[in-house]
């Protein structure tokens, strides 16, 4: 049988190559930073990562982490509710809700589990969930595992939304699903909309802060802060995989009740073991650096204005952003990958966009700040993109 459909497999990988979607991967060989090193020798600036406050090679971190590989050890080798719940994990799910002004947190490997283990536990057939069209696919693989009613609005579409609320009135319970910052355009949700409509229409609300937490609002407390709704929002996922730190974990933060259905009834919860000491151990001391001092979002701020301005001037087509993510439309997928390409040729490392990761002729180069850039880096990227772009044409 595997004759069989290794050929199959192999003729569909072609045409994924024909069409010049196939994916390849760079090997980093050096610690994630605002330069990297390849294992091809070359050093690159690195600007395609989620490494948004710069601390995944943080020192303060790294010891954090050392010293719980001492007092800790390495794993749990347990799901939290056989023996798998330490100190560790139950003070970084109190510091979560402090810092997001949240009443319980619960922990998960990751946010993918996070949204992908929120809804079937408390939603039925009964419900229904009104989720943006650009939500994650970890939120849009949550919804698949839940029986509620689905609707979906485009993206920030408040008439949109509007209508699919209207129409969900016949169920009983209604819940507005969005990203805060939308990965692949870095614009953000219109949230004091959101929660006016959610008022209108007896509606709760869930955001994924994943690419907010840490980078939106004056101190990096997601849109939440941005848009003044600190607690009003039910339900709040996140990750310590992007400017938290940009390790692994995930978590949900909100009302208390529903913290505690997910912690009787979440399947990733339940059946995936507890993120490693070491990890809980360095989020703690991320989130206690976050409290001490604004530096690093004030930076991330600066840098993130600086490059935008700039490259809009040069003529590129750039998506509205409020976020650190700069879209670098290119509409085709084949030019995304070639820009990309003789970018590396300069000492830029950045990553073409295209589908399946973003709709057809919607192709782009994603460009993400981070806070550990210096301007020189900045300065080197925007010349480098001025001088490829040229050539290829893409601007004058």
């Amino acid at each position: 049988m595997y004759t069989d459909f290794r050929r199959h497999l192999q003729s569909e990988l072609n045409k994924i190559e024909e069409a010049g979607l196939y994916k390849k991967e760079r090997i980093i060989g050096s610690p994630q930073a605002a330069e990297i090193e390849l294992t091809d020798g070359s050093r690159v600036l690195n600007f395609c990562a989620n490494n948004y406050l710069g601390l995944s090679n943080s020192p303060g971190l790294i010891k954090a982490a050392k010293e719980a590989l001492d007092t800790h050890g390495y794993g749990m080798s347990s799901v939290r509710f056989i023996c798998g719940t330490s100190d560790l994990h139950k003070e970084l799910e109190e510091k979560i809700s402090e810092f997001f002004g949240t009443e319980d947190t619960i922990l998960y490997a990751a946010c993918f589990d996070a949204n992908g283990g929120l809804f079937e536990p408390l939603l039925t057939s009964e419900d229904a969930i009104i989720s943006d069209v650009l939500n994650h696919a970890s939120i849009i693989d949550g919804v698949r595992l839940c029986k509620a009613r689905r609707y979906r609005y485009e993206n920030a579409d408040m008439e949109d939304l509007e209508s699919r609320l209207a129409a969900a009135q016949e169920q009983r319970f209604r819940i507005i699903v969005t990203d805060g910052v939308f990965s692949m355009d870095g614009n953000v949700a219109p949230l004091d909309k959101i929660l006016a409509l959610a008022e209108k229409y007896r509606a709760m609300v869930m955001v994924d802060e994943s690419h907010s937490a840490g980078v939106v609002g004056k101190t990096g407390r997601g849109i939440t802060e941005l848009f003044n709704a600190r607690a009003k929002v039910e339900i709040i996922t996140g990750t310590l995989g992007k400017a938290f730190g940009g390790a692994i974990g995930g978590f949900t933060t909100g009302k208390k009740e529903i913290i505690d259905m997910l912690r009787q009834r979440s399947r990733p919860y339940l059946f995936s073991n507890s993120i490693p000491p070491l990890v809980a151990a360095a989020g703690i001391r991320m989130i206690d650096m976050m409290t001490e001092t604004n530096d690093l979002q004030d930076r991330l701020h600066h840098n993130t204005s600086y490059f935008v301005n700039r490259m809009s001037e040069l003529g590129f087509d750039i998506k509205p952003t409020q976020s650190a993510i700069c879209a670098v439309m290119l509409y085709d997928a084949r030019l995304a990958q070639e820009l990309a390409a003789r970018l590396l040729d300069e000492g830029i490392y950045v990553i073409g966009f295209y589908y399946p990761v973003v709709p057809k002729d919607e192709a782009r180069i994603r460009v993400q700040l981070s806070a550990a850039h210096e301007q020189e880096h900045l300065d080197k990227a925007i010349k480098a993109f001025e001088k490829i772009g040229k050539e290829l044409k893409v601007i004058q």
